[in-house]
């Protein structure tokens, strides 16, 4: 029998780890709670975790009863489905869907670890566009709800070129196993079609100086397949913005330019049009729906489908403006500042 080798643990330099798999600890949060808190109390997000959002505004809003029959349309880290299985006290079930193979194994062996069986959580691995799928093999549904961000599990991790602050191959696919990544699609589209895309999917204000820079890179021979790589260019690009101001404004076109690949890569706006299409039929009359988005994109096709299904007579009321995190909220965990939350309920 081979003796197996021990594995010795990632050493860092400095007080705090700065690379991913260096923060072994804050991706522990059973054995290093103490840590965890910390790195949370700081403003900060737990490499590897995700901090819900605006927990209790949802549960407000879908009033959960014991029995009732309930969807997260989106798992990722599974901090909301938690919740909202605590609510039913052990009477009913939720059925969570999740594209992303590799975090979803990750929350739902995290789930069952709580106490969760299944006969309180069930689990399906496919995109939410297939609500009505769902539905049609399980029943309408009491309450829904529908997480539109990235998780920062999925942010963090190096691996899947989701930021642009930390170095990785440009991929973006919320499924790593199907489709093509970032880096593909700049090589499959036309400068015309990119500038277009960052325009449509996050209005950014210098389209056309970052397609420039980036498709001359990529003419000259130059891989354009990491986040660094792309970021660079980005960087490149604003060499006209002032000085003073340079540093905030690269920033930013870096986030809506990733937002953009983000978007057009996993076909996010295609999907949000199809699950709200579908939404109404999957309700049970008098069933209750949030829905989570973080850009004005989302908001927009959201607030739009909410207010002709409402005068359609489809839903008998509606959030008559969004709900957005409290400031608290918003100190401990930064990343929850973009959201707004809309809500509806189904006639009967």
């Amino acid at each position: 029998m081979e003796e197996k080798k021990h594995k010795r643990r990632i050493h860092y330099s400095g007080k705090y780890p700065k690379k991913f798999e260096e923060k072994y600890k804050e991706q522990n949060p059973e054995k290093y709670a103490d840590v965890v808190q910390h790195v949370i109390e700081k403003g900060s997000t737990p490499a590897g975790m995700h901090i819900s959002i605006m927990v209790k505004e949802i549960l407000d809003v879908l009033r959960i009863r014991p029995g009732e029959q309930g969807l997260d349309c989106t798992l990722g880290y599974g901090g909301h489905t938690r919740k909202m299985l605590e609510a039913l006290d052990k009477k009913g079930c939720i059925y969570g869907l999740d594209v992303d193979p590799i975090e979803s194994e990750k929350t739902v062996k995290r789930l069952r670890e709580a106490g969760f069986d299944e006969n309180a959580f069930k689990f399906r691995l496919t995109n939410f566009a297939n609500i009505d799928r769902v539905a049609e093999e399980v029943g309408k549904f009491d309450f829904v709800l529908a997480d539109l961000g990235v998780s920062s599990m999925q942010i963090d991790d190096p691996k899947r070129g989701f930021s642009y602050k930390i170095d990785g191959p440009l991929d973006l696919r919320l499924d790593p196993e199907h489709g093509e990544s970032a880096a593909e699609r700049l090589h499959n589209i036309t400068k015309e079609e990119f500038i277009g895309m960052m325009i449509e999917n996050s209005d950014e204000p210098y389209a056309k100086e970052i397609a420039d820079k980036v498709f001359s890179l990529m003419k000259n021979g130059e891989p354009m397949d990491t986040t660094t790589a792309l970021r660079n260019a980005i960087e490149s690009a604003l060499w006209k913005v002032p000085q003073n101001e340079r540093e905030q404004a690269v920033k930013k076109s870096c986030a809506r330019v990733f937002q953009a690949l983000r978007i057009d890569v996993n076909s996010e706006f295609e999907v949000l049009y199809t699950f709200l299409e579908k939404l109404p039929g999957i309700l049970k009359p008098g069933g209750r729906v949030a829905i989570l988005t973080f850009h004005s994109g989302e908001d927009r096709l959201v607030k739009k489908s909410l207010k002709e299904n409402k005068k359609a007579g489809i839903y008998s009321e509606i959030s008559e403006d969004v709900t957005r995190p409290s400031a608290e909220e918003c100190r401990i965990n930064p990343r929850s500042k973009s959201t707004k939350m809309r809500w509806a309920v189904r006639s009967n």
